[in-house]
């Protein structure tokens, strides 16, 4: 398939998945003319991309792991490295539930000076620390390429 029916196929732009491949995430058969021939299983593999992409991982990553993730194609390294990712993802949850739980503290002390007209102030001294921003998270999504479902 062309690059405009995969874009549409899979939700992406065509810039996105130029960068996919500029990135050896995606790879495509040129024709004589130079236009990019897709094949069937680039569907799933845009969506194992996107998902990816959606749970923090860079380029780079996706890109030495996706031997194994979409091949299946394990080597005890890439095993290691694929656990070390979910330990960084389980980090990450724990991260930002703390932060919603922190949030949700803050909300509720707020409906209570509405409905009290008494300031709301933190209970607890750890309360009162800014909430750090998300640790680890240095990929973005690249251009074009909207929110993952």
């Amino acid at each position: 398939m062309r690059i405009g029916e995969l874009a549409r196929r899979t939700g992406v732009t065509t810039r996105a998945l130029r960068y996919y491949e500029e990135q050896n995430l995606l790879t495509a058969e040129r024709s004589d003319s130079g236009q990019r021939h897709y094949a069937e299983a680039a569907v799933d593999r845009i969506r194992v991309i996107r998902e990816l992409y959606a749970a923090g991982l860079s380029s780079k990553t996706i890109a030495e792991l996706t031997p194994c993730v979409i091949d299946g194609k394990a080597t005890p390294e890439l095993l290691r490295r694929l656990a070390a990712e979910r330990d960084h993802l389980d980090r990450h949850i724990t991260d930002l539930a703390h932060t919603r739980d922190r949030l949700d503290a803050v909300i509720a002390g707020a409906s209570d000076t509405l409905r009290t007209g008494t300031p709301c102030r933190a209970d607890h001294e750890e309360d009162r620390a800014p909430v750090s921003p998300r640790r680890g998270m240095t990929h973005h999504e690249p251009p074009g390429v909207p929110p993952h479902p």
